[in-house]
């Protein structure tokens, strides 16, 4: 967990670093050097590794496993009827951890890489940045679909690469995130299924026997809750999830 935490931030140094003159002499406090005649002054480059550091949870709510699965957490409560159980911030956690336990080896590769090199002052910001990029550029191909993909480097004016290895991440990046977003609607819609047929059945037999004045969702909602605490629902959904990144 220490490590994850460690190089998310490195990420966002790491992207922050790109924005400025860097050396390898950097200080022990900021990682900043002012020696280099012309360069950045210390308040720049901390308003800039500032700025680099609120792109974080962008990055780790778009470019993770976060995104897909809130998405199926959303549906899911969606279909079960229960409103605001779980609440969000429930949902959230279990994404955030679930996200960490799936991107560990990403994050341990992009640690050893590029953070403890820059760290020693082996390697330069920039050297740093290519080295994180490769792991997460990798991870990203894994999923990003090909028709995604081509639709940003048409977008983008882009040529087309040699190699999948040679794609910038800025086509890399909405190519993943379109891509995780169908992904995520279509797992929410076979979790649908069952859940809508039991509404159906149960709204057929109050209309059929006159019970129009009591709502079908509210004699549905404990069938649906019951059949899904049956069949262990949260270990089959988790567990299917997690499997569908390491396949």
């Amino acid at each position: 967990m220490k490590r994850l935490g460690w190089c998310g931030v490195a990420l966002a140094t790491l992207a922050g670093g790109r924005l400025w003159a860097a050396s390898s002499t950097p200080s022990s406090l900021l990682g900043i050097n002012t020696d280099k005649p012309g360069g950045l002054g210390v308040p720049m480059q901390i308003i800039l590794l500032l700025t680099a550091l609120t792109l974080l949870p962008a990055a780790i709510m778009s470019l993770t496993p976060f995104l897909r699965l809130t998405v199926v957490l959303h549906f899911l409560r969606q279909a079960l009827g229960t409103q605001s159980t779980p609440s969000n911030q429930v949902l959230v956690g279990l994404s955030l951890f679930l996200t960490m336990l799936v991107m560990q080896p990403v994050a341990s590769d992009i640690y050893r890489k590029a953070w403890e090199p820059l760290e020693k002052g082996t390697i330069t910001y920039e050297q740093a940045f290519d080295s994180a990029a490769q792991p997460l550029r990798t991870f990203l191909l894994r999923f990003a679909r090909d028709k995604d993909i081509q639709l940003f480097l048409e977008a983008s004016h882009r040529p087309q690469p040699h190699t999948p290895q040679e794609l910038d991440l800025a086509v890399l990046m909405p190519a993943y995130i379109l891509s995780e977003l169908k992904t995520g609607f279509q797992i929410g819609a076979v979790l649908f299924l069952p859940f809508l047929v039991i509404d159906l059945v149960v709204a057929s037999v109050t209309l059929s026997i006159g019970m129009v004045q009591l709502p079908p969702v509210m004699i549905s909602a404990p069938f649906k809750i019951l059949l899904f605490v049956v069949v262990d629902g949260w270990n089959l959904v988790v567990g299917s999830l997690i499997k569908s990144f390491y396949t």
